[in-house]
């Protein structure tokens, strides 16, 4: 299955966001992890502590970058953003304390976070037509899958065959290249506003106007929603391998890879998909039905089950994550891609964070494997129970939207083929 794109400027950043995003996962899931358990021997509590730093980090990030990306341009905070993560991530080599590289990872994650929000706020201003906003977001995203996938392999294979620190240094080169391949794309014109207030004054303006939309704060909901489930697999997923399943730690790679595939083939399918389909009844429905995959992932003890959750569950978010984007990015001006976009990544980490105060409680109470299903089971009931707002909030967009002139040169279109 390949991608073919009419217009090179969403090639460039497709293959930006993989290679950038490929050095990213290597580093944080072989390099990160690996250099503190196995060289630094953390603990479960210093682990969560070197976790929770980069968490808060990039809330920061994701918010200063909201408030750059509506100054300036996306393709501008993300260059300068990349080049900052550069220092911090070659840095990841010095630290011979766990302190310190608690430290250093924090300084990495706060400009990672800039990029991602300079990322998902690129495909508006690469089309000034609606209809091909889902597009271009379902190939932004099948790069970023592509890279979850290749990405832990390359640093497990840099690991054996060199050193985890060896990681950081292709962590920091991927960005370089990221850096060199969106240097050549171009944007349409943004609307701009000469008015300036400062900078938290800007973004709390972003969060009101998320918060105070009616179609935003159901999106935004939707993905904390996705996010909050996320974050009790992050902290007991691990769990359910070595207690339910009876596996070592190489399955979780194996599997990951699969869920992984998933995501790209969900990823592809949706730019395959009309622009009609792009509807807050659909992005409820594929929370029900991700909340579906994760009661099949996590509902038995037959490895044979796991494998199909994890396939189904990552095509279902393959669809979900990139569609919900943009219908946000539909529903957002110009003036506040950024700073929405901004809020949107700071609503998915505090989602990713919070079940990690309560999950161990309740899985010490109910067990691991009846917490991962309950998730799954409470986001389903959750979807369903908002799919009336759906409704209406799809009555209420079906007004025709305000946009920019339909530039010509800006148009692309993503094909896939097999």
């Amino acid at each position: 299955m390949t991608l073919r794109f009419s217009n090179p400027n969403v090639g460039r950043v497709v293959a930006a966001r993989f290679i950038s995003r490929a050095g990213a996962e290597a580093a944080f899931f072989v390099g990160i992890w690996g250099k503190a358990a196995f060289e630094f021997d953390a603990t479960p509590g210093e682990l969560a502590l070197l976790m929770a730093s980069a968490g808060i980090a990039s809330l920061l990030g994701a918010a200063l970058g909201g408030i750059l990306i509506d100054r300036f341009d996306p393709k501008r905070v993300l260059i300068v953003a990349e080049l900052a993560f550069v220092p911090p991530t070659l840095a990841l080599v010095l630290p011979e304390t766990l302190d310190q590289m608690t430290v250093v990872v924090a300084a990495s994650a706060l400009c990672g976070a800039a990029v991602m929000t300079a990322v998902a706020s690129f495909p508006p201003f690469m089309t000034s037509d609606p209809s091909r906003l889902h597009k271009i977001n379902s190939a932004v995203e099948a790069g970023a899958s592509a890279a979850f996938v290749v990405g832990p392999g390359l640093g497990a294979l840099i690991s054996r065959y060199a050193s985890l620190d060896w990681i950081f240094v292709l962590d920091a080169a991927t960005s370089v290249v990221a850096v060199a391949l969106v240097a050549g794309v171009s944007l349409r014109p943004a609307e701009q506003r000469e008015d300036r207030a400062g900078a938290w004054r800007e973004f709390g303006e972003g969060f009101r106007f998320a918060y105070t939309t009616r179609s935003l704060r159901l999106f935004l909901s939707i993905f904390t929603g996705l996010w909050l489930s996320f974050g009790a697999f992050g902290a007991l997923e691990p769990l359910f391998y070595r207690d339910i399943l009876k596996t070592g730690p190489e399955a979780l790679g194996w599997v990951n890879m699969l869920f992984g595939a998933g995501v790209v083939a969900g990823s592809v399918l949706l730019g395959r998909l009309p622009s009609a389909f792009v509807s807050a009844r659909a992005a409820l429905i594929g929370a029900a039905a991700s909340g579906l995959g994760a009661v099949i992932y996590t509902g038995t003890a037959d490895m044979r089950v796991v494998l199909i959750g994890a396939v189904y569950w990552g095509v279902v978010l393959g669809v979900m994550f990139p569609m919900v984007r943009s219908l946000i990015q539909s529903d957002t001006p110009d003036h506040l891609t950024g700073r929405v976009m901004g809020t949107t990544n700071i609503s998915n980490h505090i989602g990713e964070l919070t079940p990690l105060t309560f999950a161990p409680l309740l899985a010490a109470t109910f067990g691991i494997q009846a917490v991962l299903v309950g998730c799954g089971v409470c986001l389903i009931i959750l979807a369903l129970a908002a799919f009336p707002e759906g409704v209406a909030v799809d009555r209420l967009r079906r007004r025709p939207p305000s946009v920019p002139p339909l530039l010509e040169t800006m148009e692309e279109s993503v094909i896939a083929a097999p």
